[in-house]
């Protein structure tokens, strides 16, 4: 049972993209963020979490980093595309 309250205050445009994301997953608002921000909280715990490597895997690690990063077009036109909720 769901005990704790958060409350937020949004600008109407912030609320309004969140409701529409939701209606696109049959999802409440409140389902939504919980999800979304869930999903985002386990992401950024992982990415700050140790891993480790025995000695062969490090060094294979570290020769996948140190290679030259080679030239990807539609990487490149994917990160120069705005972002839909950027526009005016």
């Amino acid at each position: 049972m769901r005990t704790a309250a958060i409350n937020l205050r949004v600008l109407p445009a912030q609320r309004d993209l969140i409701d529409h994301a939701a209606a696109l997953l049959g999802k409440s608002r409140s389902e939504f963020m919980l999800d979304t921000v869930c999903h985002h909280a386990q992401n950024v715990i992982l990415d700050r979490t140790l891993f480790q490597l025995n000695q062969q895997s490090f060094e294979e690690f570290v020769q996948l980093l140190e290679q030259p990063v080679s030239d990807n077009p539609q990487l490149n036109q994917l990160l120069a595309t705005p972002n839909p909720w950027d526009k005016p």
